[in-house]
């Protein structure tokens, strides 16, 4: 018998079934090798050597090959038909190099998990694909190199810098640029004209006003309220009639099926799906057979599926929805050895409900898929699109109205593409005649703003980086996840927002290299990758130009102290922390004492914040993204009120707003002060809230069973309340300054009940689903919050991670790393899922169990080095 080899058991588990007995399917678990973290694992001194270890826990995958081709003298290498799976495939033959003599080693892809697919690879076997490995090799290497070497100069130049890395860095700079021209916009005010009108016949319709006084209006014309109400004057003292009516026919074409970016794109826009959460169903419907691969940049689809396709929507919707012609889409990739079929299903006659998927996130993206893959090679939208111009006789106002009307609804009967921005739809018009007069029944003046650029989604994120160049399908998921693990951004309603330490080592790296952070530069990188993939360009050449370069700018930064990169960060952020005020004062001077000076200022956590130079004396503080207006809450803050003869103040600092009790003198250096809780807004903050939070730990009363005080309050986990040395989280804030004695009883008891340690008799929040391997996956609560179990496994949600919004695959992924980091002895890992390699790629090479033998180094060591190994 053959052994075949793929990446993951799923995958493993489904060709097994279409190869049949004379085959023995196994799983890598992804890389079976990586890079070290240490020094010297790229050797850029000795033609970039590379020195690679096989993970710990991937021994037990290569024995399990071993073993097998012990009996079979044919092994066959089936990992995915990209990059990174012929790298998968080259290191499997390198790490069995020595059990590989005198055996028959060959390379089969396919772009579909399917049984002509499959059977049809195997008919064309194939040796592994050295320029694809090359251009492995060089990403990893290029990786490597960047984060080893920039990390630990982010680590000691910048405090509270984490890592960075060759391409993260440059999407993280996307996102800090746009949120800086959001700080920088200033609104501008305008205004606008409607008409509600009549037709003859009594037909209400709505007409904008276009001219005025014979002129075009632009759209600053009507810069005020009264140059708006002026104009309503103008149309309301006019009779109106109809001056022309001009209809155009138009046509919508559908759009182009699935690749990887687009797929992401609409699934964020329509379901709120993350990029990772997306790539990870996607993952399981290709593994499971219903869909093709689905890391491509491709959009072509092959002709066999374009007639099923055709076919389906002829029987579905008749032929009048089927086009003369098939649609073709041009494949937009530059290197062919990297383009592959557009992401669509293996069977176009299997529907969304002939599936009957029970995971959520895998029907609703292959309903997604299904039906962008049929609209594909359907007919197109015809519509009509109206004109209406409304004026008067002494040509002195001008309206119009525009209309459209859907003659054929063609593709859209099944899918039309989301939108990034909400966009005005058009609706029908009456029936109007040129030269009827129209009836004024309304004239409104609205008042609008312009607004500033939108945040970026991950949908927009992606798209941008599309347009830039930069990654490639199967880096963008890891991309967007690794720097919101980082810390360096957050997600509020899908909006992607820099913290400050993001904007920190943004600005940085731009300052001290700033090559490496070109968008352009990187795009060029990217091209020489794929040139690489092509076999047009040396690898080691790409190295070497690049590392000459690199290692200059790092030596330049040897001996920077951590004050100049501070004032050199202070000086370019500028215009963004001192505008210019209104008063035509310094914005440097300090608003509170007038004497000091603002700077900009550190904290150890990475955080960073405004400062007066005056301090202690003068304790002004403003976010960093904050302007002069956040001036209110600093220094001596807003007053509340009085309470008990003390002035109760709200207060901005570096950790964010609190409220404090009195001020600071010799005989009360740090007077009562309490943070604000999450989700409390200090523009809704009033005397009673401050004061009930000053006031906590609140009594409630003495527990009826020992008398024993029993007290509510909020602490490092949140609300709480407190019986003797036991303490019971409260689900919401609020509720600590209402709880009742029968109902912290209740709380309290319930906490007993589970015993101690952590969560013993706890219940789950949220039942997943079986483990591949046997056994329940659950949401359990925790005491440092929630966390997946399987069986001895528990691995700790994310931050931000909403327990009810976990998925199996989610799930799968949490387990698998950790279980992959287990010593011996404990349950075997799950199915591994495709994860986000250093530079972004799907798959990384497994990490090394967190505990080693003696005779290796101690893991401490290992573990400060990996982080920037990995970036």
């Amino acid at each position: 018998m053959a052994v075949v080899v793929v990446e993951s058991p799923a995958k493993a588990k489904t060709i097994n079934k279409y190869l049949g007995p004379g085959f023995t399917v196994l799983a890598s678990f992804g890389h079976v090798r990586d890079l070290p973290a240490k020094d010297g694992s790229v050797d850029p001194e000795h033609d970039f050597t590379m020195k690679w270890e096989v993970a710990s826990d991937s021994k037990k995958h290569i024995k399990a090959i071993t073993d097998a081709l012990q009996d079979d003298d044919t092994l066959i290498l089936a990992t995915d038909p990209d990059r990174e799976g012929e790298a998968i495939s080259w290191h499997l033959e390198q790490a069995l190099e020595k059990k590989l003599k005198n055996k028959n080693v060959s390379r089969v892809t396919f772009n579909a998990i399917t049984k002509t697919a499959i059977q049809e690879a195997m008919k064309h076997p194939r040796q592994v694909d050295a320029p694809l490995v090359e251009a492995y090799l060089a990403r990893r290497a290029l990786d490597y190199l960047v984060g080893f070497n920039l990390s630990p100069v982010l680590w000691r130049k910048l405090p509270g810098a984490r890592s960075a890395g060759r391409v993260q860095s440059v999407c993280l700079r996307l996102i800090v640029e746009r949120e800086m021209e959001v700080e920088a916009f200033r609104a501008r005010e305008y205004w606008s004209v409607t008409a509600d009108l009549k037709n003859p016949r009594g037909a209400e319709f709505s007409a904008r006003l276009v001219s005025l006084g014979g002129k075009k209006l632009d759209r600053f014309d009507l810069a005020t309220q009264a140059a708006a109400e002026l104009a309503v004057d103008a149309v309301t003292k006019r009779d109106l009639s109809v001056q022309s009516v001009e209809a155009k026919p138009a046509s919508r074409n559908p759009s182009a099926p699935f690749m990887t970016s687009t797929l992401q794109q609409e699934a964020s826009r329509k379901f709120g799906m993350g990029a990772k959460q997306t790539m990870a169903a996607a993952q399981r419907l290709y593994e499971a057979g219903h869909i093709t691969y689905m890391r491509t940049d491709g959009i072509d689809m092959a002709p066999e599926a374009v007639t099923q396709t055709r076919a389906e929507v002829e029987k579905r919707y008749g032929k009048e929805y089927v086009p003369a012609a098939p649609r073709l889409y041009k494949n937009k990739a530059k290197n062919a050895q990297e383009a592959h079929e557009c992401i669509r299903p293996t069977d176009m006659a299997a529907d969304p409900d002939s599936l009957r998927l029970s995971e959520v996130d895998q029907r609703r993206l292959y309903e997604l898929i299904w039906k962008r893959t049929i609209a594909c090679q359907m007919e197109s939208a015809r519509m009509e699109r109206t004109t209406v111009e409304i004026g008067s006789k002494d040509g002195q106002v001008g309206l119009r109205a525009t209309g459209q009307v859907v003659l054929f609804d063609g593709f859209l009967k099944v899918y039309e593409e989301g939108r990034d921005e909400e966009e005005g739809d058009e609706g029908r018009l009456p029936q109007l005649n040129q030269g009827e007069a129209v009836a004024k029944k309304q004239v409104t003046p609205e008042q609008h703003f312009t607004q500033p650029p939108p945040r970026y989604t991950e949908a927009t994120l992606v798209k941008r980086m599309e347009e830039l160049g930069i990654g490639r399908p199967s880096t963008y998921a890891s991309i967007v996840t690794t720097i919101q693990e980082r810390g360096y951004v957050k997600k509020d309603k899908n909006r992607l927002i820099p913290e400050d330490k993001g904007r920190l080592v943004t600005i940085f790296l731009t300052s001290y290299f700033g090559k490496y952070l070109e968008y352009d530069f990187t795009a060029d990188l990217e091209e020489q990758l794929d040139d690489i993939s092509a076999g047009s360009r040396d690898y080691k050449d790409v190295l070497a130009r690049f590392w000459r370069d690199f290692s200059a700018a790092l030596a330049e930064t040897a001996d920077l102290r951590i004050t100049e990169v501070l004032e050199k960060i202070d000086e370019v952020l500028a215009p963004h922390l001192y505008p210019p005020r209104e008063d035509g004062s310094d914005p440097r001077v300090c608003p509170t004492c007038g004497k000091g000076r603002l700077n900009l200022k550190t904290a150890r956590s990475g955080g960073a914040f405004i400062g007066c130079t005056n301090y202690p004396e003068c304790r002004y503080t403003r976010p960093l993204s904050g302007d002069e207006g956040d001036s209110e809450l600093s220094g001596e803050g807003k007053l509340l009120g009085h309470d008990k003869g003390d002035a109760i103040s709200l207060r901005s600092g570096r950790f964010g707003p609190y409220v404090q009790r009195g001020e600071v003198t010799a005989e009360q250096p740090k007077p009562p002060r309490s943070s604000l809780p999450k989700g409390w807004a200090p523009d809704e903050m009033d005397l009673e809230k401050a004061v009930s939070l000053l006031d906590l730990p609140r009594l409630i009363g003495q527990h009826p069973e020992d008398g024993v005080a029993v007290e509510a309050g909020i602490g490092r986990f949140g609300p709480y309340v407190k019986h003797g040395s036991t303490y019971a989280n409260l689900p919401e804030v609020d509720e600590v300054f209402t709880i009742g004695m029968n109902r912290a009883v209740e709380v309290l008891a319930q906490k007993l009940a589970r015993g101690p340690g952590r969560g013993a008799a706890a219940q789950p929040l949220k039942v997943l689903g079986d483990h591949p391997d046997g056994g329940p996956i659950q949401v359990m609560p925790g005491r440092y919050g929630p966390y997946v179990k399987w069986e001895k496994v528990n691995a700790t949600l994310p931050k931000g991670v909403e327990p009810s919004e976990v998925t199996l695959e989610q799930a799968l992924e949490l387990i698998t790393a950790k279980a992959g980091a287990a010593p011996k002895g404990k349950k075997k890992a799950a199915p591994k899922a495709k994860a986000a390699a250093a530079d972004g790629e799907a798959k990384p090479a497994k990490k090394p169990a967190a505990k080693k033998t003696a005779a290796k180094k101690p893991a401490a060591k290992k573990t400060t080095k990996k982080a920037a190994a990995e970036e």
